[in-house]
């Protein structure tokens, strides 16, 4: 049994390299696509093609979430809204449809696993999180992730709740350290269990240390496969969260890490952004060796492998959608929060107030016509908008902006407003329509 059957690696560029055709010909489960591998939709539609001519069978998965994390609109910014939008607007319905229309988007260039939706029930002080939830209601997270699911897996396309048993109750981000959830555990796995019930083909685990179920991250913690496997009910594929963050690496190192993760009962293993070629070797290499000295049973490898093949199988089935972006166009400014005057006409100086990038989303090259983009440290001067993101984690952002009677306008959580500003809109997420519904109620 391969072990290159569980393990989803990535390549920087639009072509494949050797290495990657000679690691899909020897069985590899398929690979993660990222904002580098994607130029346009012709050109990721030949990549595809070129990709599953080495294997037909290959899973190609990809984080496009809609809102702020879109790989197929990386440098332009999404056509659909993101998840708190959604979350704000509270129409399952239109989730669903909204999700449809992703999942046509992503068949009709031959991507067939999207790695969506975010199923955690956020908290205010939450780094990495954030708009990229539904909200911090479990119950609307729920039904909107139920809705997410239904509407991407009626294009054919694999869904994938994450991040499993809840990365939203933390304070830390899974890329840069190992966080901790805190609060009642339950909450966080009423979406997951939502997800289940609609069908979900796929679970990305979380590299988060729960008190409940001990020290080890979820991702190599047999008690949460267990949580997941025994009382939620789900025989589907377990994906990894990318096996370089330091979540995960920082601990056990990639390698282990990767034995562990199939050892507690994970399926499949993302690679990631950063980790190539001899990476991929060495994990490969780590796997068999721990096969062939009983460490990770060679039944539960297979195990594993037969689940990507179940659902390379199920993706086949997708029936053609048809792709609506104006209908994101509309559920963007059905989202947009407008309080006191906000029109500042075509002329305005605009201001972003920018915080370091979100890892997951990265950052962003879309933003309002003109905008003049500052950073902590940097001197902020007078606008008539200025644009903020999470003020309500930036007292920076507060400090610069609550001083004058200009527009604020937030594209992250709107938790906290100014109280000298003579108006206000919250976009609940920076995705290009997002921007342009928030610039039609500026007049810009």
């Amino acid at each position: 049994m391969s072990a290159a059957g569980v393990l989803f690696p990535s390549f920087p560029g639009t072509e494949p390299p050797d290495w990657i055709r000679r690691f899909l010909a020897a069985g590899g489960g398929g690979i993660t696509l990222f904002a580098y591998n994607v130029r346009d939709r012709d050109q990721l539609a030949d990549l595809a093609a070129a990709l599953r001519a080495e294997r037909p069978e290959a899973l190609l998965a990809i984080d496009e979430e809609g809102g702020d994390v879109t790989r197929l609109e990386a440098a332009e910014g999404s056509s659909y809204p993101g998840n708190a939008a959604l979350g704000a607007i509270d129409d399952v319905a239109l989730t669903e449809q909204v999700a449809e229309s992703i999942g046509a988007e992503l068949a009709a260039v031959g991507v067939d696993w999207n790695l969506a939706p975010v199923a955690d029930v956020n908290v205010a002080t939450n780094p990495v999180i954030g708009v990229r939830s539904f909200g911090d209601d479990p119950a609307l997270v729920a039904r909107h992730v139920a809705a997410f699911v239904t509407g991407l897996q009626r294009a054919g396309v694999a869904a994938c709740a994450k991040h499993f048993p809840g990365h939203g109750a933390t304070e830390q981000d899974s890329h840069l350290e190992l966080p901790t959830v805190t609060g009642d555990v339950a909450v966080g796995l009423e979406p997951f269990r939502a997800a289940v019930d609609a069908g979900v083909q796929t679970i990305m685990t979380a590299h988060v240390r729960v008190p409940l179920l001990g020290d080890e991250p979820a991702t190599i913690n047999p008690r949460a496969m267990r949580l997941l496997r025994d009382d939620l009910g789900f025989d589907g594929l377990v994906f990894a969260d990318a096996l370089e963050m330091k979540g995960i690496s920082a601990g056990v190192g990639v390698e282990e890490g990767a034995v562990r993760a199939l050892a507690a009962g994970v399926d499949a293993l993302c690679v990631g952004h950063d980790l190539h070629d001899e990476a991929v070797t060495a994990i490969e290499s780590a796997i068999d060796d721990a096969v062939a000295s009983g460490r990770l049973a060679e039944g539960r490898l297979a195990e594993a492998v037969q689940r990507v093949a179940r659902v390379a199988a199920w993706t086949s089935s997708g029936a053609g959608i048809d792709v609506d972006r104006e209908l994101g166009r509309a559920a963007a400014r059905r989202a947009v929060i407008v309080d006191g005057d906000v029109h500042v006409g075509p002329a305005a100086t605009v201001v972003e107030l920018a915080p370091t990038a979100n890892i997951a989303a990265g950052e962003h090259a879309h933003r309002f016509d003109s905008a003049m983009l500052v950073r902590e440290g940097e001197e902020v001067p007078y606008a008539d908008v200025y644009v903020v993101r999470d003020a309500h984690r930036h007292a920076w952002m507060r400090g610069a902006v609550d001083r004058s009677n200009a527009v604020v306008v937030e594209v992250g959580l709107p938790l906290w407003r100014p109280s000298s500003s003579r108006g206000y809109i919250a976009t609940n997420g920076r995705s290009r329509v997002s921007l342009e519904a928030a610039g039609e109620r500026l007049g810009l």
